[in-house]
């Protein structure tokens, strides 16, 4: 009996020396999913830095140079209004008097395809 005794302490020795060796290998296998997690991160991170750098970079070039047109635009309408101006001052007297007077010197005559009724 003391043999079979022996033989059962035995088996619940190894038995639990598995299960510790069981709940080992699934701390290492939750650990190494953590790192693994971690890498995987850490690598999406450095991605999505490197992807938003680059567009940025295009984003820069692009808008950089749609700043310059729109300064050229804005520009260019500034000198159009600044022009348009100078010639409304320049013109406006003589034009208001030719207006004026095509109003106001009207002389009466008769239309030459006119013909009295006889």
């Amino acid at each position: 009996m003391t043999s079979q005794s022996q033989g059962i302490q035995q088996l619940l020795q190894a038995e639990k020396r598995a299960k510790d060796k069981l709940e080992e290998a699934k701390k290492r296998k939750g650990k190494r999913l953590k790192q693994a997690k971690e890498e995987a991160t850490a690598e999406i991170d450095h991605y999505r830095l490197q992807r938003e750098k680059e567009f940025r970079n295009k984003e820069t070039n692009v808008m950089g140079s749609q700043g310059n047109f729109s300064a050229k635009i804005e520009e260019q309408t500034t000198e159009a209004i600044r022009n348009l101006t100078s010639s409304y001052h320049r013109n406006m007297e003589g034009m208001m008097k030719k207006l004026l007077s095509t109003i106001c010197d009207i002389s009466p005559e008769i239309h030459p395809n006119f013909r009295p009724a006889v």
